[in-house]
């Protein structure tokens, strides 16, 4: 995707403008944009561009590209989402089957197996997890394949009752060793993260790991901590992903794979937001509660200051990673606002909404 041009300056200056502001002003708005933006044709934000090093390979004319991480070790990705197969001399092993790559999955694997002279029946899948937007192609490889899954996964998936993600058959609780012609993949499950069924799946002979919805080489994570279920566990499972021996990472997600530089940057990050975030949750309620106690708006207080919390959490950071990880600009304020509030439930920091004296 072509980068949109922006003006990170200005940028900066506004953010830290309005952040500046918002002890003596509500809060009303949630893009961290320029007036500029706002102003143009249909209203879309301009954004920093992505930088050079958090851009995958080129896509091929069908959509995607299919590259060899080691040996019989590939990877597929659209540029959103990412997938992982061994080729084996008894068929596919493939890790997640994203719908937006979709039929692409099959093709890659073809292109594959046509040059090494193996079989392309896909006769194993793994789950990574069960979001539909990881495994809503797995319909399309078939009822005959072996699906395997941690047992919430499968739990989950007999709730969903979703045609195009059929259940695990085989599960396992803590760890699984998946053995396909000669190859070998260890499943571990290490609690819940970004979903109650999150499992890492590692490929020790490649030294690969593949985690998906953790860490997002080269980027910021998506917003609101990757839409993360228990925001205290997927901090965690950033330093368990971390002490796993790879050197090759596959996020699940955008366009490149990892190293273990990345990791250490987006841990740099979120520790830089934590920091942020906890500084900024002693601003001065007091305005909050003058303009809307009166209406008796109770949803009012808590709206604004703990947006305008989020804002003033958000600006430095974003201002010192734009540039450095993609979309620093376009998740920023998600991502502290989630922080604001696993902050007050989590950990307990309500600040004005805490015990009444």
């Amino acid at each position: 995707m072509k980068p949109m041009p922006w003006d990170a300056p200005a940028y900066r200056r506004t953010l830290l403008r309005t952040a500046a502001a918002l002890p003596f002003a509500g809060f009303t708005g949630v893009a961290l944009e320029s007036s500029a933006a706002a102003a143009d044709g249909p209203g879309l934000p301009d954004f920093a561009p992505v930088p050079a090093a958090a851009i995958g390979p080129e896509l091929n004319d069908s959509g995607y590209f299919v590259g060899r991480i080691g040996g019989s070790l590939h990877w597929v990705t659209d540029g959103f989402y990412q997938a992982m197969f061994l080729s084996t001399r008894e068929g596919v092993v493939l890790v997640d089957a994203p719908p937006t790559i979709g039929h692409n999955l099959l093709r890659a694997i073809a292109e594959v197996t046509r040059a090494n002279g193996r079989p392309a029946k896909v006769t194993h899948l793994v789950y990574s997890h069960s979001h539909a937007d990881h495994s809503g192609a797995s319909s399309i490889l078939g009822k005959d394949v072996v699906r395997i899954g941690h047992v919430e996964c499968r739990r989950l998936l007999l709730r969903a009752n979703d045609p195009n993600r059929p259940a695990p058959t085989v599960t396992f609780e803590d760890h699984y060793t998946l053995e396909v012609g000669g190859e070998r993949l260890e499943l571990a499950y290490h609690g819940p993260n970004h979903s109650p069924d999150n499992v890492f799946v590692y490929a020790p002979e490649h030294r690969t790991l593949m985690v998906v919805d953790i860490l997002y080489p080269g980027w910021v994570p998506f917003k609101n901590i990757a839409v993360s279920q228990d925001i205290p566990a997927w901090l965690r499972a950033q330093d368990i992903a971390m002490g796993y021996p790879w050197r090759t990472l596959v996020g699940g997600h955008l366009g490149r794979l990892g190293v273990r530089a990345d990791g250490d940057l987006q841990r740099a990050y979120m520790a830089d937001l934590e920091a942020s975030t906890r500084a900024s949750m002693d601003l001065d309620p007091q305005p909050y509660f003058d303009k809307y106690g009166p209406q008796g708006n109770s949803w009012a207080i808590f709206k604004t200051y703990l947006d305008a919390v989020a804002v003033r959490a958000a600006a430095p950071v974003a201002a010192k990673y734009t540039g450095v990880l993609a979309a620093a600009d376009v998740f920023t304020l998600d991502n502290a606002a989630t922080l604001v509030e696993s902050f007050r439930i989590d950990a307990g920091l309500l600040g004005p909404f805490g015990t009444r004296p």
